[in-house]
C-alpha cells in the first residue's frame, strides 16, 4: 500500500512542478507582451558573457557564506554536521528549489541528507527553521532600511504599500505564533509517546540554539550580508543593461520582490519576482523593459547557480559514498 501511494504521489508531484513552470512561462509571457521587445533584447545584449560569469561567481561565493551560516546555526542546535555534509545539504536545497517537486522548495532536499547524517535529527530540523527565520528577518531589515532612506523620493502611495507589506508580514508572524499557542493542547491531545518525545527533542534543540545569542547575531549579520550581496549584484546587472537607480530604491524594491517570489505560484518564484520588481521600480522612473531585462538575466544567474549546486551536491554525495566504502 505504501509503495502504491508513493507511486501515485510521484507523478502528481511532477505534474504540480510542470504547472508551476507553466505559470512562470505565462507570467513572463504577459510581461513580454506588454513591454516592447526590441528595447528589451537590446538591454539584454548589453551584458557580455564575461560580466554574466563574474556576477555568477559572486552569487556562488555568497552562497558559500550561506553554507557556513547554515552549518553554524544547525550545529548550535546540536546537529554535529561537518562542512562537506552541510555543503551537500545546502547545495541540494538550491537545486531542489528550482528543479524538484516540493511544496516548500528545497528545504525537503536540504533536510533529507542532514536528518540521515546527524546523530540528532531534531537538531537539524530546528536549526533549519531558525536559519530560515534569520533569512526572513534579514529581508525585512533591508525593506525597513529602504523605507527609512526613501522619504521624499518615493511616491506616497507606493511608500504606504511598502509599509503595509511589512506590517502585514509582522501581523502574519504574530498570528501564527498566537495560533500555535492557542492550539498547542488540542493538537497534542491523544498523540503517541513517541511523537511527544520527538517534539520534546525538537523543542529542546530550538531552545538550545536560541540561548546562543551570539550565533543568532552572527547568523543574522551573515544573512543580511548575503541578501545585500544579491541586491548589489542585481543592481549591477541593471547598470549593465542601462538602468542606473539610487541604491535606496533597490533596498526598497528588491527585498519586497523576493518576498513576493515566496508565493507558491510559479517554480522558484520565476516570473513573479520580475513582475513585482517592474511594478516597484517603474514609479522611480525606471523603464519597465530594462527592469525586466535585468530580472531575466538574474533568473539566468539563479538557474545556472542551481545547476552548479546540484552538480556539487551530487559530487559530494559520491565522495561521501566512496569514503564510507573504504
Amino acid at each position: 500500500m505504501i509503495g502504491a501511494h508513493h507511486s501515485q504521489q510521484g507523478p502528481r508531484s511532477w505534474i504540480f512542478v510542470g504547472l508551476r513552470w507553466l505559470a512562470a512561462a505565462i507570467v513572463v509571457g504577459l510581461l513580454l507582451y506588454f513591454l516592447p521587445l526590441a528595447p528589451l533584447r537590446a538591454a539584454i545584449a548589453r551584458v557580455p558573457a564575461s560580466r554574466f560569469l563574474a556576477i555568477l561567481a559572486g552569487y556562488l561565493l555568497a552562497h558559500c557564506l550561506g553554507i557556513a551560516k547554515w552549518k553554524r546555526v544547525v550545529n548550535a542546535a546540536g546537529a554535529q554536521l561537518d562542512f562537506a555534509t552541510s555543503a551537500q545539504c545546502y547545495a541540494g536545497g538550491l537545486f531542489g528549489t528550482l528543479f524538484l517537486p516540493s511544496i516548500i522548495g528545497g528545504d525537503v532536499i536540504r533536510l533529507a541528507v542532514g536528518l540521515r547524517r546527524s546523530p540528532r535529527p531534531a537538531a537539524v530540523l530546528a536549526g533549519n527553521v531558525v536559519d530560515r527565520f534569520l533569512d526572513v528577518v534579514a529581508q525585512a531589515g533591508l525593506v525597513l532600511l529602504g523605507l527609512i532612506l526613501l522619504p521624499g523620493s518615493l511616491p506616497a502611495e507606493l511608500e504606504a504599500k511598502g509599509r503595509n507589506v511589512v506590517v502585514a508580514a509582522a501581523g502574519a508572524v504574530m498570528l501564527v505564533l498566537l495560533l500555535g499557542i492557542a492550539l498547542h493542547r488540542p493538537l497534542l491531545g491523544g498523540r503517541s509517546i513517541r511523537f511527544r518525545r520527538g517534539l520534546a527533542r525538537l523543542r529542546h534543540a530550538v531552545r538550545g540554539v536560541s540561548r546562543r545569542s551570539h550565533v543568532l547575531l552572527i547568523g543574522w549579520l551573515a544573512g543580511t550580508f548575503i541578501q545585500m550581496t544579491f541586491l548589489v549584484l542585481a543592481a549591477q546587472i541593471a547598470t549593465y543593461c542601462g538602468l542606473v537607480l539610487p541604491l535606496r530604491a533597490w533596498l526598497f524594491a528588491w527585498p519586497l520582490a523576493k518576498l513576493a517570489a515566496i508565493l507558491p505560484i510559479t517554480q522558484g518564484g520565476i516570473g513573479v519576482r520580475e513582475a513585482a520588481l517592474v511594478a516597484l521600480l517603474v514609479p522611480f522612473g525606471a523603464p519597465g523593459h530594462v527592469v525586466l531585462a535585468a530580472g531575466l538575466i538574474w533568473e539566468g544567474i539563479i538557474i545556472a547557480g542551481g545547476l552548479i549546486a546540484g552538480a556539487t551536491a551530487f559530487l559530494l554525495r559520491r565522495a561521501g559514498a566512496k569514503d564510507k566504502a573504504t
